[in-house]
C-alpha cells in the first residue's frame, strides 16, 4: 500500500491503522501515544514522493513496535506486583503480612526482573534526573 499510492489505497490504509494501530494505543489509555502516531500517520498520508513516504512509514512503524514493547514491560510489572499482593508474604517470606502498593513495588523484584528482560526487547533503563531514584528512571530503545 505505501510504494502504490492511489485515492483507494489511502482509504484502505486510514480504516486499517484505526483498528490495528490507534484503538489499540486508545485502549491502553495512552492517549498522547495515540496523538503522536496518528500525527506520525498523517505527516505519511501527506506526503507525495514514494520513496520519502517509505522511509516516514518505516519510521513511524518503528516508534509503534517501542510502544508495543513499553506495552509488554508494564504488563509484566504489573504481573510481578499482582504476584507479590496476592502472596501476600514479606521478602525472606516468614510471614504472612498485608501489603500496600509500595510495599509490593519493593517486594515484587520488578527492580531486579525488568532490567533483565529489558535488553530481550532492546529496551534500557535509564535515569532521566541528576539523582535517580525508583521514579526517575525511563524505558529507551537502544
Amino acid at each position: 500500500l505505501v510504494t502504490n499510492w492511489t485515492g483507494d489505497n489511502t482509504i484502505l490504509l486510514q480504516m486499517t491503522l484505526q483498528s490495528w494501530m490507534f484503538c489499540r494505543l486508545e485502549r491502553w489509555g495512552t492517549r498522547s501515544r495515540r496523538l503522536d502516531m496518528e500525527h506520525q500517520v498523517q505527516i505519511v498520508m501527506d506526503t507525495d514522493e514514494r520513496e520519502n513516504r517509505s522511509t516516514l512509514w518505516n519510521s513511524a512503524c518503528d516508534r509503534f513496535e517501542l510502544y508495543v514493547k513499553l506495552e509488554a514491560m508494564s504488563i509484566l510489572e504489573m504481573a510481578l506486583w499482582k504476584k507479590q499482593i496476592k502472596s501476600g508474604w514479606n521478602a525472606n517470606r516468614t510471614k504472612r503480612i498485608d501489603l500496600d502498593r509500595r510495599q509490593c513495588l519493593n517486594q515484587c523484584k520488578s527492580d531486579v526482573i525488568l532490567p533483565s528482560v529489558g535488553p530481550f526487547l532492546d529496551l534500557e533503563l535509564v535515569s532521566v534526573a541528576s539523582q535517580p531514584s525508583r521514579n526517575d528512571r525511563r524505558w529507551k530503545q537502544v
